[in-house]
């Protein structure tokens, strides 16, 4: 791992969390490579580095309600669930849901919520999250996620019309959200309302 990865917290919850536990038997042995691995349905789980660079940049503690778009495979919601209170965590593909909420069970992390559907339009209950995860690119922020940050939150997702995208973290003051610029990167994309559309290439 190491790199610019420093947060004691992140490091130690990255070497706990199995990454062989969310990916496919066939991919096993590829496991930790550092590099994003096919999950089914054209999805992907992350490259470790990449989990870890965008969980230190979120600067969680156990009081943190967290918002994460995009379940996946659930291996960031895992590390997200170990660093905050609670992870609330949407994916529009109910089979990557079920696979996930079967591993998270089996792993006894009890703290996070699931939800399916179009994580572009935020939690489906009007509330707040103090941090935002989204871990699918998109072209610009979705309104109706920036809404539901909280005060001093801190959102991390890639930015992108292309195949690379800049991934991004936003710290909301008032109403600005002051921007810091992380490095490139490549997330499929998100497909919903206020993001991609299904058809787009």
């Amino acid at each position: 791992m190491g790199r610019d990865i420093t947060d004691p917290s992140v490091l130690r919850v990255m070497g706990e969390i199995q990454r062989q536990d969310f990916v496919p038997a066939a991919y096993e042995a590829q496991a930790y490579d550092d590099g994003p691995l096919p999950i089914g349905l054209g999805q992907t789980i992350s490259q470790p580095y990449i989990v870890a660079l965008m969980t230190q940049e979120l600067h969680l503690n156990h009081d943190c309600e967290v918002l994460e778009i995009g379940t996946g495979s659930g291996y960031q919601t895992a590390v997200l669930s170990r660093l905050a209170k609670k992870v609330y965590t949407i994916e529009r593909l109910a089979q990557l849901s079920e696979s996930a909420q079967t591993v998270l069970k089996g792993l006894g992390i009890m703290n996070v919520e699931f939800h399916v559907g179009d994580g572009s339009c935020g939690w489906p209950q009007p509330r707040t999250f103090d941090r935002v995860m989204i871990t699918a690119g998109v072209p610009n922020l979705p309104q109706p996620v920036t809404e539901q940050l909280a005060e001093g939150g801190i959102i991390v997702a890639p930015l992108g019309y292309g195949g690379v995208q800049q991934l991004m973290a936003f710290e909301k003051k008032g109403q600005k959200l002051i921007e810091k610029m992380l490095c490139g990167c490549r997330f499929v994309k998100l497909i919903g309302e206020h993001a991609f559309d299904e058809t787009e290439d």
